[in-house]
């Protein structure tokens, strides 16, 4: 998996009651379920090997979690920007319900009432990229799904909404990274299980 440059690892926590139900889980801090709790063990063994320059995580309790299971939590540095979609008025609701109240509406174009539009999530997603560029090694990140699609987007100079087209399950491993020197972000390996 390494590569010349670069990479950046990025870890989405482990399952939780939410996600299991599809409820829309941004800023309300609930717990891994225990099938979610044995999938971050495993994350440990899929990055055997592996040396970081740093270990950043999502302040929720499920990305911090998922990176203590894995063994990474006594370096890991909790950082603000990561967490996940601030969803306002459809925290805890899925997707199904909203459309059943506001038909056609669509996360990564509408936003969400008294929450954040793609816009606000990208520009936390763009202070990570900053940051990271100025990290010389690879960098492992623990965070939620619709952050980190609106994070990888914006990797590869996609406007935020451009993270609609990437789906990652919860566990799930991704890289990014350059290809012909550092003026190529690429997206390397994507939601690997």
């Amino acid at each position: 998996m390494s590569s010349a440059y670069p990479e950046i690892y990025l870890v989405r926590h482990g399952e939780t009651e939410w996600s299991l139900s599809g409820r829309h889980t941004g800023r309300t801090d609930i717990p891994l379920t225990a099938k979610g709790e044995e999938a971050a063990r495993a994350v440990a063994d899929r990055l055997k090997g592996l040396t970081f320059q740093a270990i950043w995580s999502s302040p929720s309790r499920r990305a911090f979690d998922t990176c203590r299971l894995a063994g990474f939590g006594e370096r890991a540095v909790k950082k603000p920007d990561l967490q996940e979609w601030d969803y306002g008025a459809y925290e805890g609701v899925t997707t199904k319900e909203i459309l059943s109240r506001r038909p056609g509406w669509q996360l990564f174009r509408d936003g969400c009432p008294q929450g954040e539009t793609a816009a606000d999530v990208g520009a936390r997603a763009d202070a990570i990229v900053a940051e990271l560029r100025a990290v010389a090694g690879n960098v492992l990140i623990f965070s939620s799904s619709h952050f980190l699609r609106v994070f990888a987007a914006r990797w590869v100079g996609l406007p935020p909404q451009g993270g609609e087209h990437f789906v990652l399950d919860t566990a799930s491993l991704s890289i990014l990274g350059y290809e012909h020197d550092l003026t190529e972000p690429v997206i390397r390996r994507w939601n690997q299980k």
